[in-house]
């Protein structure tokens, strides 16, 4: 996958229990759970902020982005006439 999930890596750099989060962040253990393991397909925004609230970080600091070795897109070429632009 190209998203990667750091949660697990930012809690234990501060100490931080999946429960203790949870609660501060009003999210269930299940989850949270699903989120620090990856397993997760998406999360809301105004989760992953107070997520880094609490843990005082940056959304960046929690979510990475891997880029895959094979693009997703692959751009065709197009033929426009010359005076397109005009």
């Amino acid at each position: 996958m190209a998203i990667e999930i750091k949660l697990s890596v930012m809690m234990a750099e501060r100490n931080v229990r999946l429960k203790d989060l949870s609660e501060a962040v009003g999210i269930t253990l299940a989850n949270l759970s699903n989120l620090k393991n990856s397993k997760a397909k998406s999360i809301r925004l105004s989760t992953l902020d107070a997520i880094c609230n609490y843990l005082d970080c940056e959304a960046g600091d929690i979510i990475k982005h891997r880029p895959t070795e094979t693009p997703l897109f692959h751009p065709t070429e197009i033929s426009l006439p010359k005076d397109f632009l005009d």
